[in-house]
């Protein structure tokens, strides 16, 4: 796979997976420019992300189906039409309408996964993926400082409008770019519905599959709920920022872009269990700073931008390690096993920004803290009964004997 390949690949992860943060940033804005409570428009931050979902289910395992430039193509204009409604949207519903529509096509990061792990020798995969990460990084911190800055200056219609443009001109890209790769003939003559029910099968079959769900479901509900509940926070009486400030605060863990290919490397020198227990451990230690948010003034802030930034680097790490154990598992399947992964991450995450926005309107931000630390617990708890006791290689070996199977 060529540098120019991978550049292309991953700004394209950036700009699908910055469609589906940005709003986090503009909640506010949407509430005042709309006339609407802040707790309803964080609505439409819940509706892409479910939007987001449904597109892993249905849309995501015909990559296993259908030639992955067509697919992105298709996918990246689509996503583009449906900004420019949400941009237009004269009110509440229109909008959270649109923005589900959005989450549902914005799903071109995860057919680039499997389509790069394919193209890619096993014992670079964790670093190529990694630098996917590292552009999905980039483009949902990015996102969120674009769309908070900008709403701020032009109002919170700006943000989608400009995105819907730089998507649409990046699927032109995309079209001249991207390798036109075959599908495997075992996945092309499946009917849709029996095609659509493989990830759940393989969610059954596959221990390693379920184990990694987990831990991103867990990881990624806790992520949700502080960056939904963020916004709330730093716009609430205890800070009395805008949303300018929110983005302000997410372009900090740009770091985070460095720390990914870091990640994927030592994954694929070492296996992906022991980069799971440094990032678990990461995002419970996180949780503590991040309580120290409810002071307040400097030294809130300062543990507000401590412990993103270390939730950021943890949940990301994370990620790189699944996404190679999972990978490995069925070469043929990889984009039917991406999609049981990541309706599973995302299905937590939808969660984690339900509950964010609840525990805080009820409790405050530490509650939003404990739901992070409970989340985070639970899979640490998780990963370290999964290895008591268990004999046999390294995790380095094991990673280079599933990239023997998956040759």
């Amino acid at each position: 796979m060529s540098r120019r390949l991978v550049l292309v690949l991953a700004v394209t992860c950036a700009v699908a997976v910055g469609n589906l943060y940005f709003p986090q940033a503009v909640g506010p804005l949407i509430a005042d420019g709309l006339g609407v409570p802040p707790d309803r428009a964080t609505l439409v931050v819940t509706a892409t992300q479910i939007g987001y979902t449904a597109g892993m289910v249905l849309l995501v395992p015909l990559g296993d189906r259908i030639r992955h430039r067509s697919l992105l193509v298709v996918l990246l204009s689509l996503t583009g039409l449906a900004l420019l409604g949400a941009g237009c949207a004269p009110a509440l519903p229109p909008l959270v309408a649109a923005s589900a529509l959005v989450g549902l096509t914005t799903v071109a990061a995860q057919v680039i996964g499997p389509l790069a792990a394919g193209l890619v020798a096993p014992d670079r995969r964790g670093a190529v993926l990694g630098t996917l990460l590292s552009g999905s990084t980039g483009g949902m911190l990015l996102a969120r400082t674009f769309s908070g800055v900008l709403g701020e200056w032009l109002g919170w219609r700006a943000p989608y409008l400009v995105a819907a443009v730089v998507t649409l001109v990046l699927a032109a890209v995309v079209r001249y770019a991207v390798p036109d790769t075959v599908p495997a003939a075992s996945a092309t003559g499946k009917p849709y519905g029996a095609f659509l029910a493989e990830p759940l099968r393989l969610l059954r079959a596959e221990p390693e599959l379920r184990r990694s769900c987990f831990y991103q479901a867990a990881v990624f509900g806790g992520f949700s709920a502080v960056w939904t509940s963020l916004a709330l926070l730093l716009t609430g009486p205890g800070y009395g920022m805008g949303a300018q400030a929110v983005g302000l605060l997410a372009l900090v863990g740009g770091v985070t872009m460095l720390c990914t290919p870091i990640a994927g490397r030592l994954v694929d020198r070492h296996g992906p269990d022991r980069v799971n227990l440094v990032s678990l451990s990461g995002v419970l230690v996180s949780a503590a700073v991040l309580a120290g948010g409810a002071l307040g003034g400097p030294a809130g802030l300062a543990a507000l931008i401590a412990g993103t930034l270390l939730l950021d680097t943890a949940m990301q790490s994370g990620m790189v390690a699944n996404q190679s154990r999972v990978y490995a598992l069925r070469p043929d399947a990889r984009s039917r096993l991406n999609t049981a992964y990541m309706t599973c991450a995302y299905s937590g995450g939808t969660a984690g920004s339900w509950l964010g926005v609840r525990a805080h309107t009820q409790f405050g931000w530490p509650a939003v803290c404990a739901l992070l630390a409970l989340l985070a617990g639970a899979a640490l708890v998780r990963h370290l009964s999964a290895h008591r006791g268990r004999p046999g290689p390294t995790d380095g070996a094991h990673a280079r004997a599933d990239g023997v199977r998956g040759r």
